[in-house]
C-alpha cells in the first residue's frame, strides 16, 4: 500500500499565501481521501504492492480509469507539496537560463504560468515542464498527470478548487499570481531540471511501503 506523504512544512507556513486552514482542509482530507482509494481500487486490480508510478501505469494498461485519476491525483498532490517552500526565493543558474532561453524572463514565464493555469477551464494542474531540454507550459485536466511521461516536471500548481476556494474565493488569477510570487520552490525545480538533464533520478512518490 501507498501512505500519505506528511507536508514538508507547518500548515501554518505559507501564509499569506495559502492558510493554514486550508492546508489543513487539502492535505489531511482531500489528499488522504485519494490515498485511501488508491489503496482500495488498487487491491481490486491485483496492483496492490507496487509503487505509485508502477500502479499509475498498470491502470493506464487496464483502462482503469478510476484508479488512474486517483493515483494521478495521489501523486500531483505529493509532488505539488515539495513544489512549494516558505523560503521565498528565485530561479538561478541553469533554470534562469533556461527560463530566458523559452520566455525571454521570469515574468514572462509567469505571464503564461498565470494564464495557461487562469484559463484552464474546469479542474486540473498546471506544470512547468522540461522536455529535450526545452522548458514548456502546459495543463492537465482533472487527475492527468505527467508521472511516467517523457516530460520532467519542474512545477506544479493545483486548479481544483479545493486548492484556493477558503482564501481566494472564485478568483483563480490572484491564487495564481501569489503562488508563483511568493511560494514557488525554484530550487526544486532546479534540482528536477538536472534530472531532466540526466544528472540524477527525478523526484518519485516517496512514501510507497
Amino acid at each position: 500500500m501507498i501512505k500519505l506523504p506528511p507536508l514538508p512544512y507547518a500548515y501554518e507556513a505559507l501564509e499569506p499565501a495559502i492558510s493554514a486552514e486550508t492546508m489543513r482542509t487539502h492535505h489531511d482530507k482531500h489528499h488522504a481521501k485519494y490515498v485511501e482509494a488508491v489503496n482500495k481500487l488498487a487491491g481490486e486490480a491485483g496492483l496492490d504492492g507496487r509503487d505509485l508510478e508502477a500502479i499509475i501505469a498498470g491502470a493506464e494498461a487496464r483502462k482503469a480509469t478510476k484508479l488512474l485519476n486517483n493515483a494521478g491525483q495521489a501523486w500531483n498532490h505529493a509532488f505539488f507539496w515539495d513544489c512549494m517552500t516558505p523560503e521565498r526565493g528565485a530561479p538561478g543558474g541553469e533554470l534562469e537560463s533556461a527560463i530566458g532561453e523559452t520566455f525571454g524572463t521570469l515574468e514572462g514565464l509567469r505571464d503564461a504560468f498565470v494564464k495557461e493555469g487562469a484559463d484552464h477551464f474546469g479542474s486540473g494542474w498546471v506544470w512547468l515542464a522540461c522536455d529535450q531540454g526545452r522548458l514548456s507550459v502546459l495543463s492537465t485536466h482533472d487527475g492527468g498527470t505527467l508521472a511516467n511521461r517523457p516530460q520532467t516536471p519542474l512545477l506544479v500548481c493545483d486548479l481544483w478548487e479545493h486548492a484556493y476556494y477558503l482564501d481566494y474565493k472564485q478568483d483563480r488569477k490572484t491564487f495564481l499570481e501569489r503562488w508563483f510570487d511568493t511560494v514557488a520552490n525554484w530550487a526544486f525545480a532546479e534540482s528536477q531540471l538536472e534530472a531532466a538533464q540526466g544528472r540524477h533520478e527525478p523526484w518519485h512518490f516517496r512514501m510507497a511501503a
